[in-house]
């Protein structure tokens, strides 16, 4: 059973050719990085509604996108347009309010085929049993899986995203925190043409080489 008033929160932008997975566009192009832009979200929606962990939503960007909104409807998630600023104000912002009425939340990204249900059900756990805090860092130096049964602005405020600085940064404020975390299994994202290859020989992902978007994104 998960905790009480649990939430799972995934954070997605649209598949938009040109605008996701534009290191993986010189390998795919730009429709084909869309494509498996739009194949890891619903991945990552069907693996959050299996972990059953408390009510699933699905922040999207931008708020009015189709594809994200009929994903949500799909995997029976809440959508919530993500608010403007940086990863970490929108970060905050998303897990302040989930944990407004207590419990403890879960937030995820798209880009990590390695997370699966098991590692979330092990987060809600750590939560459950008395960790602030939970992470599942990733080998490129950041995270792809941040829980809470608190929230500080000053876990996420001026840290360097996109560097392999993350979870080093993170750390150090946890500490400055006196918050009590834990960390689960290192994991993987696919971001660039050496992690599609991968993908492809991990099978996380069926036929991941598949061009087609399953409905247009406007």
């Amino acid at each position: 059973m998960p905790p009480a008033n649990s939430r799972t929160l995934v954070f997605a932008k649209a598949p938009r050719p040109g605008a996701a997975k534009t290191r993986l566009i010189p390998r795919l192009g730009a429709e084909g990085a869309a494509a498996l832009h739009a194949r890891l979200v619903e991945r990552t929606l069907a693996m959050a509604q299996e972990a059953g962990l408390g009510a699933l939503e699905l922040h999207g960007t931008p708020g009015e996108d189709e594809f994200l909104r009929r994903c949500a409807a799909r995997y029976g998630a809440t959508f919530i347009a993500q608010r403007d600023g940086d990863l970490g104000r929108r970060m905050h912002a998303a897990l302040a309010n989930a944990l407004d009425d207590g419990g403890c939340a879960v937030l995820i990204g798209t880009d990590c085929p390695a997370l699966d249900a098991r590692q979330l059900r092990l987060a809600a756990r750590a939560l459950a049993e008395g960790c602030d805090a939970v992470f599942s860092p990733t080998e490129d130096g950041g995270y792809a899986l941040v829980g809470l049964t608190r929230c500080d602005e000053r876990l996420f405020e001026g840290i360097a995203w996109s560097t392999p600085r993350v979870m080093d940064e993170t750390r150090a404020r946890l500490r400055g925190l006196s918050w009590r975390w834990r960390e689960l299994d290192t994991l993987w994202d696919v971001d660039r043409p050496a992690d599609y290859e991968r993908l492809v020989a991990s099978a996380l992902l069926e036929n991941p080489s598949q061009n087609m978007l399953p409905f247009q994104s406007t």
